[in-house]
């Protein structure tokens, strides 16, 4: 689960994004790695796009030294860009995702969509 801590979901550039996250039902001992990101993807006619704002990754004693059903909180500035824009032939979107990595193979993936500056869509 991702929870945004702003009270909407739009941001400004270098506002700071605030969030936590959190797994429950899944034995401690049984999750090998977490990632968190904050990304920006492109989608539209063509070659589709991944930029990674920040990233973490969390292994070995970091692991061990977290309770993953309490709230993990992070916080992350936010860049001049790229904005969020739908247009008919190109959407810019963020989100933050936090990929949880099994011992068994197993990936555990969510995401939490957000705007970035006012979003402009295309008429």
């Amino acid at each position: 689960m991702i929870r945004l801590l702003g009270l909407q979901p739009t941001y400004m550039s270098h506002d700071l994004l605030e969030f936590e996250y959190r797994v429950s039902n899944i034995p401690q001992n049984s999750i090998a790695a977490v990632e968190v990101s904050v990304v920006w993807l492109t989608e539209g006619k063509g070659t589709e796009d991944l930029g990674v704002h920040f990233f973490q990754r969390l292994t070995g004693n970091s692991l061990a030294a977290s309770d993953w059903s309490i709230p993990q909180s992070v916080q992350v500035p936010l860049p001049d860009s790229p904005l969020s824009y739908e247009g008919k032939l190109l959407k810019i979107s963020w989100c933050v995702r936090v990929r949880f990595y099994l011992n068994d193979g197993t990936e555990l993936v969510a995401q939490q969509p957000f705007y970035l500056g006012t979003v402009t869509r295309e008429v």
